[in-house]
């Protein structure tokens, strides 16, 4: 949660609204019915779940305000796209759709930018291995053009790298006529796919439906693995009590969760 005051395109992210799952799905039937006034709310009310997503792709050479702004496209893109016949959680679907909207911006205008001494020891690489060739009538290799320079072996490495034209993640490797095959595609991480990355900011966003207290049990609980006395005797209630709350916790979590 957002203690302090942080503003992104002249808003106060502390005072985003946050919607229930009841409040989100009244929101999506009234604005397909054209009530604009709700479209208006239910967009100021997932604000909070543009900044989740942008937080994913911060850190690349883009300011916050401009992912803030492609995001709110990718989630006004969601809400005029959610199909209300499916039990599922507008979040689950929106985070997507924001997430592919930032994904197509950086891909379309991030350029990778070589500085003037990396280009120059590139232009010295490329010409210290044609003399290597002239004179050997072979290919040199990068030992050998690093002791003609006079520089380490990774700075050769560095600078060709830095003059080689990037290769787009979208780049197509494999093309039967009817399927084809992308450099992503052949890309993975085991431990941070979509679909964590999709549950965690579910998980998170239901945790924020909770009160305080129940937040504490739940922490208590299952980050610091505290039995129900130890919580009972930190939060100042009866064990009976943290039994209770937790369940109620973890229903009202559960039931975010499926959309239900």
């Amino acid at each position: 949660m957002m203690q302090s005051k942080v503003e992104i395109c002249g808003v106060d992210t502390a005072k985003l609204p946050v919607l229930k799952s009841a409040q989100t799905r009244k929101l999506l039937e009234q604005a397909r019915q054209g009530d604009d006034l709700a479209r208006q709310e239910l967009i100021n009310g997932n604000l909070r779940l543009v900044l989740s997503v942008i937080q994913k792709f911060s850190g690349r050479g883009e300011s916050m305000d401009d992912l803030f702004q492609i995001g709110c496209i990718g989630l006004i893109k969601a809400i005029d796209c959610f199909d209300l016949s499916q039990n599922v959680q507008f979040s689950t679907y929106g985070v997507p759709m924001i997430a592919g909207e930032l994904r197509r911006f950086l891909r379309d205008h991030s350029a990778i930018r070589v500085s003037r001494s990396m280009r120059d020891t590139a232009y010295k690489v490329l010409q210290a291995k044609e003399r290597l060739i002239a004179a050997t009538g072979r290919e040199p290799t990068v030992e050998d053009i690093a002791k003609e320079l006079g520089i380490d072996r990774q700075d050769v490495v560095f600078a060709m790298e830095a003059i080689t034209d990037p290769v787009s993640l979208y780049d197509p490797i494999y093309s039967d006529g009817s399927e084809s095959a992308c450099v992503m595609d052949q890309l993975g991480d085991r431990y941070n796919t979509d679909e964590q990355w999709l549950e965690q900011i579910a998980m998170e966003e239901a945790v924020k439906g909770l009160d305080s207290r129940e937040k504490r049990i739940l922490a208590l609980r299952f980050y610091e693995g505290r039995t129900q006395m130890e919580v009972a005797k930190d939060v100042g209630i009866s064990q009976a009590q943290v039994s209770r709350l937790e369940k109620n916790a973890i229903k009202r979590i559960k039931k975010e969760l499926s959309g239900e």
